[in-house]
């Protein structure tokens, strides 16, 4: 099970590492975020340190929400849904190959928002680095399990690009409260 669990990864993986669109996508719309945040917050420079882990958390859920909805999207507009679907493996292989990419995909922009948030808010959190780590470890696995899922159930529909935000913030605001 593993192996085709690690297949299905790796297929995700390369397919991005070659066209690069989701992860363009999420640390465009990350820095985005940081720079407007950046801004609005610049009045409240003392107290920034209490605001940051909620500013990290909404650039996270957004820019994973972007790339969420491009996880079944790219097989969805090549046919190739189909193909995954005929695959002769449980449906749970599918499931756990394309949580385990967007997880990826999703830490390797947090770690790249993460340090333009540092820079941008000027902070030191040095003493704090395991417990950040674990809390956006355990956060993404939470937000990419549920998303994942709905990806799957929005995908298939029209206007998947608004649908998957609708049905997914609902569901995460406790991982993301818990998280902040």
């Amino acid at each position: 099970m593993l192996g085709k669990v690690w297949t299905i990864f790796r297929k995700d993986l390369l397919i991005e590492l070659r066209t690069k669109d989701s992860l363009n996508a999420m640390l465009f719309f990350g820095v985005v975020v940081l720079v407007v945040f950046n801004f609005a917050l610049e009045p409240v420079r003392d107290s920034i340190r209490a605001a940051v882990p909620g500013v990290l958390w909404v650039a996270f859920a957004f820019s994973g929400t972007l790339g969420l909805n491009r996880i079944f999207a790219a097989e969805k507009e090549n046919g190739a849904i189909q193909g995954l679907l005929m695959i002769p493996v449980d449906r749970g292989v599918v499931y756990l190959g394309k949580m385990a990419a967007a997880t990826v995909f999703m830490l390797i922009s947090e770690v790249a928002i993460s340090v333009l948030a540092l820079i941008f808010f000027n902070l030191t959190v040095w003493s704090e680095i395991p417990y950040l780590v674990l809390v956006c470890l355990v956060g993404t696995v939470g937000f990419t399990a549920v998303g994942t899922l709905l990806s799957a159930v929005a995908v298939n529909t029209r206007m998947r690009e608004v649908l998957l935000p609708l049905i997914l913030f609902p569901v995460v605001v406790p991982i993301l409260i818990n998280a902040v």
